[in-house]
């Protein structure tokens, strides 16, 4: 969700419902080194009540010194480690979602960064995946390690590194691991994209609470749905054009605050374009002039062409949301799965795998 889950985003999600909404993911090298990109990235609005963190690292060392700024500074209330990263770039540097096989470096990683974190009684969670292909799964053990280490949450992402976000997530596996750790909160992520997709992994996984992740591009009032579904209400946000409409230019007001130029955030609103308006009769002259506004003025012309009360059209603006690509084979460091212990020129390799990327 990088570029997507800015403070602008995370706080118009807020407005239409209840949440803990996270940051884009940071890398810890960055955050310890303080570039200029990964400040703003933790950067929260004076309006969110929860700051929420959620770091990407390789090293324990750089981890755990990223992990005691973020406490120290008192930058954050609730901290989040990503391991779920499927990215070629990451994962052949025995990074993101193939670091859990090995299971001392996921070790020793999760444990310097609740030390850090619990040293400041600010509540630590990880992410994870199945594992990194069929025939090397790793979730039960990751997330039993991580319950025993004391991490306050487990979220597991129903997909191998390999799947990508091809296919269908694995609700079972999140059933399974839920009941592996009873004694720890359980998140459930992979395929919610509505609130009855929500309700229905609850039932069917007996999960503690759920993730989204692309389900909310250009759709912040699923978490009011959310909210609704979950509390056992049948109220659903369906929106019609104008509406849309409304919420894209609320977006664009508060993209424009948070990188505090006009220019710079309606050029960031611009990849919202085909979310927002999935399934909406928008003529494609229109749309493609949206994706190139570079003024309120413009903006504000253009949405004054649309049908403003022109309804919801149903199932066309549901489902899929952004790319889910295909299953590729994963990119792993040599002999990567030879064993599930660092040999030593994977310990020389590792310190240098952290890259400014995200996902999950």
């Amino acid at each position: 969700m990088a570029g997507i889950t800015n403070s602008a985003f995370r706080r118009l999600c807020a407005e239409y419902g209840g949440g803990l909404y996270v940051c884009e993911m940071v890398t810890s090298r960055a955050l310890v080194e303080r570039t200029p990109e990964s400040m703003r990235i933790i950067k929260h609005s004076p309006e969110e009540a929860v700051r929420s963190i959620q770091l990407y690292g390789v090293e324990p060392n750089t981890v755990r010194a990223a992990v005691r700024m973020l406490v120290e500074e008192d930058r954050a209330d609730h901290i989040d480690l990503n391991f779920g990263c499927p990215a070629p770039k990451v994962t052949r540097k025995g990074g993101g979602s193939a670091l859990p096989w090995k299971t001392d470096l996921y070790r020793e990683l999760v444990a310097a960064a609740v030390q850090e974190a619990h040293r400041g009684q600010i509540p630590l969670t990880v992410k994870i995946r199945k594992g990194i292909d069929d025939d090397h799964l790793t979730a039960l053990e990751a997330g039993k390690i991580s319950r025993d280490l004391g991490v306050d949450g487990i979220a597991l992402h129903g997909r191998t590194t390999s799947q990508h976000y091809a296919g269908q997530a694995d609700w079972s596996a999140i059933a399974a691991l839920r009941e592996a750790l009873p004694d720890i909160p359980v998140i459930g992520n992979g395929d919610i994209f509505s609130a009855e997709d929500a309700v229905a992994m609850v039932e069917q996984t007996g999960v503690d609470a759920v993730q989204i992740g692309r389900g909310c591009q250009g759709k912040p009032w699923l978490f009011g749905d959310l909210q609704a579904a979950l509390n056992g209400s049948t109220e659903r946000f369906h929106p019609s054009l104008g509406e849309v409409a409304t919420a894209f230019r609320r977006h664009a007001e508060l993209l424009i605050e948070h990188f505090e130029d006009e220019f710079r955030g309606l050029q960031d609103l611009r990849k919202h374009v085909a979310w927002y308006f999935k399934g909406y009769q928008v003529g494609g002259d229109v749309r493609a002039a949206l994706a190139r506004i570079s003024t309120l003025e413009e903006l504000d012309s253009l949405l004054a062409q649309l049908d403003q009360e022109a309804p919801y059209p149903g199932r066309a603006a549901e489902g899929s949301r952004g790319r889910a690509g295909s299953a590729k084979r994963p990119h792993l460091p040599q002999d990567w799965l030879d064993s599930r212990l660092m040999n030593e020129g994977h310990k020389a390799m590792i310190s240098h795998a952290e890259l400014d990327i995200s996902g999950g």
